[in-house]
């Protein structure tokens, strides 16, 4: 089984050649982040991750405008800067959750154009007020178009629906058999994120989430292709933190470091 670990950029406060020294050296692949516009910013961050051998996911996320004109267009002005830097794939917050079916679809296929003329993967998170918000709707645009692949932060999911999704099997195993990429976050029926994965009260709402990604990792070691993971653990307020003080309940970085190694172990990859 084939699998590379990815931390995110997002959270990080450190100097960015500090923070790929600590990525190197905590044992992840790679990492998972936008990148800017500005030539020079890109490229130093473009060098720093090689000086530290360290692959790169791209990122997209900047999913405002509610013109399907407008959105499309910087969709595909983002899509292309992060193609420039050819990263192993780009992972997109594609489109809106009060786009139609259509509108949503014009970005999927754009997509896939951008795809196809670049030769990097390009797939579409399922993450909350985007298009993939819920299972049900996964459900559909993944029927309707068999090319469709997905980085599954199901994460969100739990929230959407409110529970840990045991009356929508099928959808869940469709989006599972879809899966090229999972961000690893632990969400309950209540939230996206748990205050910390590691606290027993905590464990059925963790084996849940284990349980889905046993299977994909199984789909992908009988099909031999490679998964990657990016432990997407978030800072507040993804992170619960204390009133007033606002200081995290845990440490993102240790969360994050410590979901790796669990699943490094899991699948055999230490």
């Amino acid at each position: 089984m084939n699998i590379q670990f990815y931390a995110p950029e997002w959270g990080n406060v450190l100097p960015f050649n500090t923070f790929c020294k600590n990525v190197k050296a905590a044992g992840y692949d790679g990492v998972e982040m936008a990148l800017p516009f500005d030539l020079t910013e890109k490229q130093t961050i473009l060098d720093t991750l090689a000086a530290h051998d360290l692959r790169l996911i791209g990122q997209y996320w900047q999913s405002f405008e509610k013109n399907i004109d407008e959105h499309a267009a910087n969709y595909e002005k983002y899509l292309r800067n992060l193609m420039a830097a050819k990263p192993v794939l780009i992972n997109c917050q594609t489109g809106k959750d009060y786009f139609n079916a259509a509108q949503n679809q014009r970005l999927f296929a754009l997509a896939a154009k951008l795809s196809a003329e670049s030769g990097i993967p390009i797939i579409h998170e399922t993450h909350r007020g985007k298009s993939l918000f819920a299972a049900h709707i996964a459900m559909g645009y993944l029927q309707s178009d068999p090319g469709l692949r997905i980085a599954l932060d199901i994460s969100h999911w739990c929230a959407v629906h409110e529970s840990l999704l045991a009356d929508l099997p099928d959808e869940v195993a469709l989006a599972i058999s879809r899966t090229d990429h999972i961000h690893s976050r632990v969400g309950h029926p209540e939230g996206p994120q748990v205050n910390d994965p590691r606290a027993p009260e905590w464990e059925e709402v963790l084996n849940a989430h284990l349980g889905w990604w046993d299977r994909i990792a199984a789909l992908h070691a009988q099909n031999g292709t490679t998964l990657t993971i990016t432990t997407e653990f978030g800072p507040a307020p993804y992170m619960p933190s204390m009133p007033y003080t606002q200081m995290p309940l845990v440490s993102q970085w240790d969360v994050n470091v410590h979901m790796m190694n669990l699943l490094k172990t899991r699948y055999g990859q230490s």
